[in-house]
């Protein structure tokens, strides 16, 4: 089966509510690595009840609608599908507890050709479920390697932010746990490949990888702690490309470059001296 654009564009993703409880906000924070120094009180407001706060990356476990995509009548390979880009705009800080709705599409296809794959751009609004207040916007996507050239629009492609050429202004290491992605698949993303040796062998990996969503909150996280004071409301964007997986137990070094309203970042594991995040952009909120 092939993708049918029109069909696709137009899929009935469903919609999800939600409830947060205290707990999950804590277990979130937890999971992508807040915490490792108990004697930090910065740290401890993201996981300390009666002050708790939510990381912004939160977002990205709220009103999630699932695999979808591995339903059959989609005409995707789902076993061909990467996770290339994600970003998460900020409307207000998100609440430790509460009640909220995602609501999710397909904002457009790009066909790259036969043999190149096809690009799927999609977009989640996550809404407090009792005001109908916007709290965020997520926007991401999907590389689909093995869906080129079913004679879709060849275009408009996202274009990455562009890295600086010169050394960064601030660097922000942050070590991962050897059972990270053990604990971050509880927030709801139970792919095998980040806890069953055999099937990431299988996918060509040396042990199971950690959850690029995952990647994405440590590199959250150190933005948070540098531009932001580790305040969520001085948090209003932020934008990245995954170039290579990490292995739970690497540290992750986030470098930043200050510019006008906040700033560019990329990330890389210092064991491997690899780049992991690419292309960063984070904006401190009504930046452009």
């Amino acid at each position: 089966m092939t993708i049918n654009h029109d069909h696709l564009l137009n899929y009935p993703i469903p919609e999800i509510r939600q409830t947060i409880r205290w707990q999950d906000t804590a277990l979130y924070n937890f999971s992508i690595g807040l915490g490792q120094d108990p004697m930090d009180e910065k740290q401890l407001d993201f996981l300390y009840e009666p002050r708790l706060k939510a990381m912004p990356s939160m977002a990205v476990v709220l009103g999630y609608p699932g695999f979808w995509i591995r339903n059959p009548d989609t005409g995707v390979d789902w076993t061909q599908v990467l996770h290339g880009e994600q970003s998460v705009i900020l409307h207000r800080p998100l609440p430790a507890e509460g009640e909220i709705i995602g609501k999710s599409r397909i904002s457009s296809i790009v066909d790259r050709g036969p043999g190149k794959g096809a690009l799927l751009y999609n977009e989640r609004i996550v809404l407090d479920a009792k005001t109908g207040e916007k709290l965020a916007t997520l926007e991401g996507t999907t590389f689909a390697r093995g869906d080129g050239g079913f004679g879709g629009p060849s275009g408009p492609v996202k274009k990455p932010h562009p890295e600086p050429e010169r050394a960064p202004d601030i660097t922000v290491d942050l070590a991962t746990r050897p059972e990270q992605a053990i604990v971050y698949r509880l927030n709801g993303d139970h792919n095998p490949l980040h806890i069953d040796p055999a099937v990431a062998a299988k996918a060509g990996f040396k042990q199971p990888i950690l959850h690029g969503l995952c990647t994405f909150g440590v590199v959250c996280h150190a933005l948070t702690k540098a531009l932001c004071g580790y305040d969520p409301a001085r948090f209003g964007r932020m934008d990245l490309r995954f170039s290579s997986p990490v292995y739970p137990g690497e540290t992750i070094r986030t470098e930043i470059w200050h510019e006008d309203g906040g700033a560019a970042f990329r990330a890389r594991v210092v064991e491997r001296d690899k780049v992991v995040v690419s292309n960063g952009l984070f904006r401190h909120p009504g930046a452009a």
